[in-house]
């Protein structure tokens, strides 16, 4: 098989070609290739840099939720405390004020039955003087009868 002409001049002239897009166009190529190579890879690095600053906030807002939970939980707790010291103090309060109570109506109490005592004394001897006058069917002097009062009383 013969080359003609026409197969060689193509092929001269793709040889040119290509040697012109290698010398003239091939390094703007490869530089529009290396400079996006390079815009990805920045790219690249930057969401990887963004990521872990994700990560960083995230694991950052879970620190501070965990913190405020536990700070939560204590003022909850003391709140709780304060209120059990406060019904205690509420309970030993009524406690005592019930003792007082108790006690001041006890002696309210004494003190009534002690005059009601001594009422009925008083009231016994002055029937018991009467019950004597009409079994005697005289009259005692004032200086007796208060004499007998007394002894009555006394005996009572």
């Amino acid at each position: 098989m013969v080359p003609n002409i026409t197969l060689v001049i193509q092929g001269l002239a793709f040889f040119a070609v290509v040697l012109l897009v290698m010398k003239f166009g091939w390094p703007h190529i490869i530089a529009a290739i290396e400079e996006r190579q390079k815009k990805i890879e920045e790219g690249l690095n930057q969401a990887e840099k963004a990521r872990k600053e994700l990560a960083d906030a995230d694991a950052r807002v879970a620190d501070e939720i965990r913190k405020a939970r536990a700070e939560a939980t204590q003022i909850i707790e003391k709140a709780n405390q304060q209120a059990a010291q406060i019904v205690d103090k509420a309970r030993q309060d009524a406690i005592v004020e019930a003792t007082k109570q108790k006690a001041i109506a006890a002696a309210d109490i004494e003190a009534q039955a002690h005059k009601a005592r001594e009422e009925l004394r008083g009231k016994v001897a002055e029937l018991a003087v009467a019950g004597a006058e009409k079994i005697l069917r005289r009259e005692i002097d004032a200086n007796a009868h208060k004499a007998l009062i007394d002894q009555l009383v006394t005996e009572i």
